[in-house]
């Protein structure tokens, strides 16, 4: 299984409209930590959530976190 590129070593804090969201799974993304389709012929997918109300989420940034979207930390042992 391919490891995904780390787009960086710390959460984005992102205050989001309600909507719903493609959170970028591979790294590769220029619109971190949104998908952009980079992941296209990779076995990466993005992953889709969707917010009710206006929130301030932490999405993971190395893209390791066992709760992805959201960051659990996961880039303190990298």
């Amino acid at each position: 299984m391919a490891e995904p590129r780390i787009a960086q070593t710390a959460p984005y804090a992102i205050e989001l409209e309600p909507g719903t969201y493609w959170w970028c799974a591979c790294g590769k993304s220029g619109d971190q930590p949104f998908c952009d389709g980079s992941h296209k012929g990779s076995e990466f997918t993005p992953v889709k959530f969707h917010l009710e109300t206006k929130t301030k989420v932490w999405l993971c940034g190395c893209k390791h976190s066992a709760d992805q979207p959201f960051c659990d930390g996961s880039h303190k042992e990298l």
